[in-house]
């Protein structure tokens, strides 16, 4: 109880000061009248806020996120400050929280974000006033709800008690934010940067490996690992009522930090938008306002460039820049670790600067030898415009009013936009952050031997002993050193535009997008099942041959189409497969063994090629994609991309094999099962069904999960998240959104599990923007939330 005591007096304190920030920002005034929001409690707990200006406005984000998610934002700032091994333990110094806390402290040493902050704020050079008031209220508005309740008496077990949870700062909210900026690029080499020590270095036993630096080598595209997305723009022409509609279908994690939260967040005449946005986040990221709307998908973009460095004999921690040596900088951080005996010690790193950025390694690609070493620059690291740029989407007007947003900002750390208006317009843009890697500086920098990586990848690995090789800077870029809108590719169509995390190419077939820099994108190669399954539901509802009433999009066409569960790749090869194993009812599979194939073979001809959760053989045949049986015999045509390859390689052997191994791998699971039964999410000592699948077996609703041999699928990873299908019209937005996870993560919150079992039911709530939306709601509950001046 005392200890409580403390802790709510260090919270008073902390409240309502800025910590670490140094001059008090401007718009300090509005922290002496107090903070002061209505919060209103709609169905499944989400919240609509409103309040008189940005500051409130956080503080009430701050307080319902708190009182829904509290554990993930506290866990998050022990990870954005180097603690996760004082905290949560360490195998070793090779320990994935040890490499996390390194690469951190690293990040707090540099005094990265405070740097960032310092500028002139006009959300280009350095955050805006108003920015900072909502990041301060929502610091402040958290701490007022951990003051209220108190570490001792939280519901949510994950954190009750625990010495880990403490009072926010606004530093902690800015280095959440940076974090996910440079999600892909330095913290998607976080291993290779801790890694990286010159030759015959010592350190940490073992550290010098780094897994997950060769894992984003190997990746064909710039992707981030664990995401993705579906979207569409509808225009005029694509919807039924000639206004613009837009499908969001983020694909994210259903646990841990990169959670969405619903929210709609208003500050009367200058801010209205309904959406989601990241836990943590003050800020709407996909979402509406009255006239438009958006989503992201992630892009294909690499967000960082390698640096070849020509060492300086004798002297591997100096470099030759246009002939002369320039030394490195190092810095040498601390991560405290439990040791065998739970005490704390300290593991220590020296890291390696150049002026380009960190030294990375990558063991047998990028090695840090006597002669060369290799340095990446994270056009991300430097990104302060985020929030900026999404308050300023929230207040853009149709999509050329948009386009003009993301051309002054440039602040999408790693997605594409796709968005449209209540005019009729659709627009797609990948108007993310790029390294301005040109044709003309990849053909005049890039080494022969690495041109390539280049060509098949899209990863630059430039000359960095001539600064003529540097990234340079674009006349119309907000900042040096990316690609300016100018060299981006961009489509505004009257009918519609989407992507599902392949290039910018097809956003539309009818108009493909072409002549890029190579860094953003392939041009002219195959597109993912999930692709042209998202690009074959629109037109088959343009043409009104998708078995649905009549043509065109409403928000509840778009909500069938998008939770139809078809199985692309069953579609195109099922009786292919059938035939071939019928006619040969038993392979070998790869571990040898003689695998009777009937009982696959009955039930993959009657499964009714969904994904469904009556759907009997949707598992078998994602199992024997999985296993490489998804070979086709007929090439890519790129005249027509949407519908080629789409023939069965039914001579390949490797086709029954995988058949063989993916009946293997389902022992004692029944193969003809209902997927409802074996594809399941836990809510408590609940299993809820769940539909929907891979995307490697074409799956649009893509659903994630791992194999646990005799039992099933159990828990889902990553999938479709906040999903929203909104109509725009002459009376403001109406349709359908849900957040398949459910608001909270605390198992003892009303909302912990409802919308997740609405999913499973292929439910959803409505889009409630407008006073009467939000009124017509039964089960709205209105309070208010604040502290200073007349609270």
């Amino acid at each position: 109880m005392k200890s409580s005591v403390r802790l709510g007096a260090a919270v008073a304190a902390l409240g309502l000061i800025v910590t670490g920030l140094g001059a008090a920002p401007a718009g300090a005034h509005q922290r002496d009248r107090g903070y002061s929001a209505e919060i209103r409690r709609a169905s499944y707990g989400v919240p609509h806020i409103t309040a008189a200006n940005f500051a409130s406005l956080g503080f009430g984000v701050g307080y319902v996120q708190a009182e829904d998610n509290l554990c993930v934002i506290a866990e998050t700032a022990v990870t954005v400050n180097g603690e996760r091994s004082r905290w949560f333990g360490a195998s070793g110094s090779t320990d994935a929280n040890v490499r996390s806390d390194l690469f951190y402290r690293k990040a707090m040493a540099d005094r990265t974000v405070e740097r960032m902050l310092d500028g002139r704020r006009d959300g280009v050079h350095a955050p805006t006033d108003e920015i900072r008031d909502l990041v301060r209220g929502f610091a402040a508005g958290y701490n007022s709800y951990l003051r209220k309740v108190g570490v001792g008496k939280l519901t949510d077990p994950a954190c009750r008690g625990r010495a880990w949870v403490r009072p926010l700062t606004e530093l902690d909210v800015w280095r959440t934010s940076w974090a996910s900026m440079v999600r892909a690029g330095s913290a998607a080499m976080l291993d290779g940067i801790v890694a990286a020590a010159p030759p015959g270095a010592t350190g940490p036993a073992g550290v010098q490996d780094a897994p997950g630096a060769a894992a984003v080598l190997a990746a064909a595209d710039g992707t981030t690992a664990g995401i993705g997305s579906n979207a569409y723009g509808l225009g005029e022409a694509a919807t039924a009522n000639q206004g613009g509609m837009v499908l969001a279908n983020p694909h994210f994690p259903w646990d841990g930090p990169d959670r969405f939260y619903r929210m709609h967040l208003k500050v009367p005449g200058r801010y209205d938008v309904e959406g989601a946005g990241l836990i943590g986040d003050p800020i709407i990221e996909i979402g509406h306002n009255r006239s438009l709307a958006w989503s992201h998908t992630v892009s294909t973009a690499r967000r960082f460039v390698w640096h070849r460095l020509a060492l300086v004999p004798g002297d591997p921690t100096s470099y030759y820049l246009d002939g002369k040596p320039r030394k490195m900088t190092t810095r040498t951080v601390t991560a405290q670790v439990p040791g065998p005996d739970g005490r704390l010690v300290p593991v220590s790193r020296t890291f390696h600067d150049t002026h380009y950025g960190p030294v990375v390694v990558v063991p047998g690609t990028f090695d840090w030898t006597t002669s060369t070493a290799y340095a990446i620059t994270d056009v991300n690291a430097t990104n302060n415009r985020a929030f900026d740029g999404w308050l300023q989407m929230g207040r853009a007007s149709d999509v050329r009013d948009l386009k003009r947003v993301l051309d002054r900002y440039q602040f999408l750390p790693w997605v594409n936009v796709i968005a449209a208006d209540a005019r009729g317009e659709a627009l797609y843009a990948d108007h993310s952050v790029i390294p301005r890697v040109t044709d003309a500086l990849a053909a005049a920098c890039i080494p022969a031997e690495f041109q390539p990586m280049y060509a098949s990848s899209g990863q630059a690995v430039l000359d960095g002993s001539r600064s003529a090789c540097a990234l340079g800077s674009d006349r119309d870029a907000a900042v040096p050193g990316i690609l300016g809108p100018a060299r981006l590719p961009v489509r505004i169509r009257s009918d519609y535009v989407t992507n599902s995390n392949d290039s910018y190419w097809l956003a539309n077939p009818k108009a493909p997008l072409e002549g890029y820099p190579r860094i953003i994108g392939d041009e002219g190669t195959p597109r993912s099942l999930r692709t042209r399954l998202g690009l074959d539901q629109v037109q088959q509802r343009l043409e009104g041959t998708d078995g649905l009433p009549g043509r065109g999009f409403t928000a509840e066409r778009l909500w069938q189409t998008v939770f139809g569960n078809r199985v692309y790749g069953g579609e195109l090869v099922r009786d292919d497969l059938v035939a071939l194993c019928t006619a040969q009812p038993a392979a070998t599979a790869s571990d040898g063994t003689t695998v009777d194939l009937r009982g696959a073979c009955t039930t993959l001809g009657r499964w009714d090629l969904h994904a469904d959760l009556d759907s009997r053989g949707a598992h078998l045949f994602t199992e024997f994609v999985l296993a490489g049986g998804l070979r086709f015999a007929d090439a890519f045509s790129v005249g027509d991309p949407v519908r080629t390859p789409r023939r069965l390689a039914t001579t390949d052997p490797r086709v029954l094999r995988a058949l063989a191994d993916a009946v293997r791998r389902l022992d004692g699971i029944a193969l003809d099962a209902r997927l409802g039964d074996v594809q399941t999410e836990p809510r408590g000592d609940r299993r809820i069904p769940i539909h929907g699948g891979r995307a490697e077996a074409g799956i649009f609703n893509m659903i994630v999960n791992n194999r646990v041999p005799g039992v099933g699928y159990p828990k889902v990873v990553h999938g479709s998240s906040f999903v929203m299908a909104v109509e725009l019209g002459p009376n403001g937005p109406s349709g359908r959104q849900i957040l398949t996870y459910s608001q909270s993560t605390n198992p003892n919150s009303p909302w912990y599990a409802d919308q997740t079992e609405l999913y499973s039911q292929k439910g959803w709530d409505t889009i409630k923007f407008t006073e009467a939306q939000i009124k017509a709601d039964p089960n709205l509950r209105t309070y208010r939330v604040g502290e200073g001046r007349g609270h």
